[in-house]
C-alpha cells in the first residue's frame, strides 16, 4: 500500500488548519486516514506546527511519501534532517552521539530564529501602535489649537500703537 503524509484540511472559510496525516495515497484529501501525527495553522505569524518528530520520522523511515508542502513543514521542523543523519549513522559515517549532537545544535538555532521573528513581530505591532498613537496626538493638538483660536477674543492693537506713537512725538 502507497502512504502520502499528507494535510487534512479543516477550520472555517479563509482560515485554513491542517491535520498533517499519514493516508493511503489513494484516499480522499479529508477522507479516512491511518494516523495523525500533527498540526498545522498557518494563519499565525510564523506558522504553528505541533508535530510528533518520532512518529513523522517512523513513517519517512518505512516508504511513506511527504506532499511539497509536507516535506517543507518536515524540513522546517528538522525531520528531513534527523533522517539524512540517521542514513549517516547507518552507512558508518557518523556515530549516534555525533547525530544526536548536530541535530541538537541545529535545533537550537532554528528556535532562536523562530524566536527572533516573534520578538520582530511582536516589536513592529508595538511601533505601529506607537506611531498611529503619535499621529492622533498631533492630530488632536492642531485641532485644540483651531478651536482656541477660533474662540479666543479679538484684542484691539490700536490703542497700543497710538500711546506708543505718542511717546515718540513729545520726545
Amino acid at each position: 500500500m502507497a502512504t502520502k503524509i499528507r494535510l487534512q484540511r479543516h477550520g472555517k472559510k479563509r482560515k485554513p488548519f491542517y491535520h498533517i496525516v499519514i493516508a493511503d495515497a489513494r484516499a480522499k484529501r479529508d477522507g479516512k486516514y491511518i494516523e495523525k501525527i500533527g498540526t498545522y495553522n498557518p494563519t499565525t505569524n510564523p506558522a504553528t506546527i505541533d508535530l510528533k518528530l518520532d512518529r513523522a520520522l517512523e513513517w519517512l523511515q518505512t516508504g511513506a511519501t511527504p506532499t511539497d508542502t509536507v516535506r517543507s513543514i518536515l524540513s522546517y521542523t528538522g525531520v528531513l534532517f534527523k533522517n539524512h543523519l540517521e542514513k549517516g549513522v547507518a552507512k558508518g559515517a557518523l556515530t549516534e552521539a555525533d547525530a544526536d549532537k548536530k541535530f541538537l545544535a541545529w535545533v537550537a538555532d532554528k528556535e532562536a530564529k523562530i524566536q527572533a521573528k516573534k520578538d520582530g513581530v511582536s516589536k513592529s505591532t508595538v511601533d505601529a501602535a506607537q506611531k498611529a498613537l503619535d499621529a492622533e496626538i498631533a492630530v488632536n493638538e492642531t485641532r485644540a489649537k483651531a478651536i482656541a483660536e477660533k474662540n479666543a477674543p479679538v484684542v484691539e492693537e490700536a490703542p497700543e500703537a497710538e500711546a506708543t506713537e505718542g511717546t515718540s512725538e513729545e520726545e
